[in-house]
């Protein structure tokens, strides 16, 4: 790869996932975060892209599913992939043609379990608990046309303990998401550029 890979990362909350995606990105030789699409003007991950360098493309619904603001803003950019990084809306067709195969989600959960619309944050482990499921995990996938059902790259397992709650549970699913993603995107692209 002679010149870099242009990732646009798309966030909704926090953006701890999405800062620890731009640091590990940071001095790659062939990848770079080019830009941090984000969908609440009140998300904290505008602050953690600030501190980073990253600029901010702040989109609403209309610009999203009923005009191609967002998907001309990403060619204005020269996107090559996007990374899903806590975001939560569905994206639309003209997003997933343009880009297909090149969208990326990660999800706190062993999909097929624990995936769908309203299937995010601590709602997923409420559900995992609930259950009395004995493993949790993340699934890394390529985003299609419906929430979670895009091919699966990548899972990671770890265990729930009887005395777990959603925060010990969320706890031990965000370590494992700050030290795959990362990586699983680095080769996913690799794989695919």
């Amino acid at each position: 790869m002679t010149q870099k890979v242009r990732i646009a990362i798309f966030a909704s909350g926090s953006g701890s996932n999405a800062q620890n995606i731009v640091q590990y990105f940071a001095s790659h030789k062939s990848i770079k975060v080019e830009v941090a699409f984000v969908n609440n003007p009140n998300a904290a991950v505008i602050e953690r892209m600030k501190t980073c360098n990253i600029p901010i493309f702040l989109f609403n619904k209309k610009m999203f599913y009923e005009n191609n603001d967002v998907l001309d803003a990403l060619t204005t950019f020269s996107i090559d992939y996007i990374v899903l990084a806590g975001f939560l809306w569905l994206v639309p067709s003209n997003i997933i043609e343009s880009y297909f195969n090149r969208i990326v989600n990660i999800h706190p959960a062993l999909l097929p379990k624990f995936g769908g619309k309203g299937m995010f944050g601590n709602n997923v482990h409420e559900a995992v608990l609930k259950n009395r499921e004995s493993f949790s995990g993340i699934t890394i996938h390529e985003v299609n046309h419906e929430y979670d059902k895009g091919k699966i790259l990548f899972q990671a397992i770890c265990p729930v303990l009887p005395e777990d709650t959603v925060e010990t549970l969320s706890h031990r699913i965000h370590k494992l998401e700050y030290l795959h993603y990362p990586k699983v995107i680095e080769a996913w692209i690799a794989l695919n550029y």
